[in-house]
Parts: C-alpha cells; sequence; structure tokens
C-alpha cells in the first residue's frame, strides 16, 4: 500500500476526497443513532444503509485516484466500527432490545464488540501474504456493512407490516447470530473480486438503475431481498471455496530433477 497519500505536512489533496466520504459514512451511522432515538426508524436505517453504500466507494476511489495510504485504511476502519458495530447495536437495543428483562443489552453489545473484532482481525492480516480466503477472491466471515444490513432484517419486516419481528426473544437471537457469522471463519462471496464480462454489461448498468428505482420505491422489500439473497450465498461460497481447496490441492508442485552426477573419465 502506498504511503505517498500522507505528507509530512498532512494529507495529499487527492487522498481528501476518499477520506472525506469515510468521514460521511461516519456520520451518517451516528446520524442514524439520533433518528433511533428519536423513534424514527426508518431514517435510522436509512442513515446507516447509506453509510454502507459510500464505504462500497471509498476504497475504490482510493485506488482510483492512487490515493491508498495507511491513514485512510485506519480511517476506514474506525468508521466502519462505528457506522456498522456501534450505531446498528444502538439502534436494534432501542428499537426493541430495552425490552428483554436481563440480556437485551448483553446482546446489543455482542453486535458491536464483534463487529470491533472483526475489524481488527482483518487490520492485523493487511501485511500477511499467507490469507488463503482473500487469496481466492473471498472474505473471512461477514463484512462489517454486509453484518450492519443483515442485523436490521427484523426492523425491514416490521416496517413492511410484519409487527411479531419486534418481539425481543426473536430480535435477540437474530442478533446474536449475526455476530457470530460476522467473527466466523466462514469463506463469504467479495464483491470487489466480481468481474463482469464486456458483453453483460450493458445488463448490469440496466440492473443497477432498476435496483437504484426498487431501494427508492419500496426500500424495505428490496432491503429484504437484498438480504435473502445474501444469505443464500452463504452456503454457495463455503461449496464454491471448498472447490478452490481441492484444485488447489490437486495441484502438485512440480519437483526439481536431480542434477546428473560428473562423470568419472
Amino acid at each position: 500500500m502506498s504511503q505517498a497519500p500522507y505528507a509530512p505536512g498532512g494529507i495529499t489533496f487527492r487522498a481528501m476526497i476518499p477520506n472525506a466520504i469515510t468521514a460521511v459514512a461516519l456520520c451518517l451511522g451516528l446520524t442514524g443513532v439520533r433518528f433511533a432515538i428519536g423513534g424514527e426508524w426508518d431514517k435510522a436505517l436509512g442513515c446507516i444503509v447509506g453509510a454502507g453504500v459510500l464505504d462500497g466507494f471509498d476504497g475504490r476511489i482510493a485506488r482510483l485516484l492512487r490515493a491508498q495510504s495507511r491513514f485512510g485504511a485506519e480511517l476506514d476502519s474506525l468508521a466502519d466500527n462505528i457506522a456498522f458495530g456501534t450505531a446498528p447495536a444502538l439502534v436494534m437495543f432501542l428499537w426493541s432490545l430495552n425490552d428483554a428483562p436481563r440480556f437485551g443489552w448483553i446482546a446489543a453489545l455482542a453486535l458491536a464488540v464483534c463487529c470491533a473484532l472483526r475489524l481488527a482481525r482483518y487490520n492485523s492480516r493487511i501485511d500477511t501474504l499467507e490469507q488463503p480466503h482473500k487469496s481466492a477472491g473471498f472474505n473471512t466471515g461477514v463484512p462489517a456493512p454486509a453484518g450492519a444490513g443483515l442485523a436490521f432484517v427484523p426492523i425491514y419486516l416490521w416496517l413492511v407490516g410484519f409487527e411479531m419481528f419486534r418481539a425481543w426473544p426473536i430480535v435477540m437471537g437474530w442478533t446474536l447470530l449475526i455476530a457470530l457469522l460476522m467473527i466466523s471463519n466462514l469463506p463469504t462471496f467479495s464483491w470487489t473480486s466480481i468481474r463482469i464480462r464486456r458483453s453483460a454489461r450493458l445488463f448490469a448498468l440496466a440492473a443497477a438503475a432498476l435496483l437504484v428505482a426498487a431501494l427508492m420505491l419500496e426500500p424495505w422489500w428490496t432491503l429484504l431481498g437484498i438480504s435473502a439473497l445474501y444469505l443464500i450465498c452463504l452456503p454457495l461460497a463455503l461449496a464454491s471455496y471448498a472447490k478452490v481447496k481441492r484444485r488447489r490441492a490437486s495441484v502438485v508442485p512440480p519437483t526439481r530433477s536431480a542434477a546428473p552426477e560428473p562423470s568419472a573419465g
């Protein structure tokens, strides 16, 4: 990772854009907590989902501008911890888990702590050469933005009219499950490794436009659909990675041929 974007006098100009996007994502996450305190659940979720969208762009923009830096990586990790760990935990507690007689706050803490542990594990492996999942194009565990989006599934269901999903036993069990998935060693698909063929790029653009329109018109049903698709992909990613492991194991490294012994003549 290039360290040039952080000069002795501060951040270089080209590094300001991706870092500003990261800072805005952090602010959106905290603003989601503010709306949750006021009981405006749709706005709270909208802010945190918006933070997730921005999180998907800041790294790509940094690479496009050649503005990657250790500073940006650390800022991104801190912003992720707040926007996708602390903020969702507080939203889930304020929405339902505060009705639990004893362990509601513990479940909320589990979501925040597991997000922090996942990010710490990721940061500690940045300079590690041997990363089987990453080298095969997979993440290890559910990423923090995806974990936050999945944690909100009960709220999505409640917003579309299924009142039963606000019950704290359901919310607690679901929150703990997502927390465990974030720190698991489960291989998950990485969207950064997706490559779209030239012949399919127009269809991909059309699909992206329709997705944005669906999010504007029916955000909660659309987010439910995205969450369901992601959950379906979890066992598919496990099977795909197992196939990659078998293929790697079947490749036997070539052995060096023994050097000919010198003749006695």
